[in-house]
C-alpha cells in the first residue's frame, strides 16, 4: 500500500489519486495540513529525497514568507518551515516501504506502477 501525501485541493494530488485508481494501485491519501506531520517525519523525508527536491519554492506559500525566513535555507531551516507550513511540502509525496518519491512527472509513475 503506498502513503500518499499531499493536499485535497491541490490539482496534481487529485489527478495522481485519480491516476493511482485507474492503475489499480493500492493507496492511502492523507491531507498534509490535517495530517499534524511532526519535523522527524519531514526530515525523514527529506533525507530519502532531499530536502532541496521536498521544499516548493513555487507555490504562493513560499513567496508570502518573509524575506528573512527565506534567506539561507538550509535542510534544517527548510525542515522547520515545513512543519510549520505544511503547504511548503512540494506533492504529492508517496511513501512506498523506505522510499520517498516526490511530485507526479513521467519517472515517478514508472516507478509507482507494479
Amino acid at each position: 500500500m503506498i502513503e500518499v501525501y499531499g493536499l485535497t485541493n491541490c490539482d496534481t494530488c487529485r489527478k495522481a489519486r485519480k491516476w493511482l485508481a485507474a492503475e489499480g494501485v493500492g493507496h492511502e491519501f492523507h491531507d498534509i495540513r490535517k495530517a499534524n506531520l511532526e519535523d522527524k517525519v519531514i526530515a525523514g523525508w527529506a533525507g530519502k529525497a532531499g530536502w532541496e527536491t521536498l521544499l516548493n519554492r513555487r507555490g504562493t506559500t513560499w513567496r508570502g514568507l518573509p524575506a528573512p525566513d527565506k534567506e539561507g535555507v538550509d535542510e534544517a531551516s527548510a525542515i522547520k518551515l515545513m512543519t510549520a507550513h505544511p503547504a511548503l511540502i512540494k506533492r504529492p509525496v508517496f511513501v512506498m516501504g523506505n522510499d520517498v518519491l516526490v511530485g507526479f512527472k513521467a519517472e515517478v509513475q514508472k516507478a509507482l506502477t507494479p
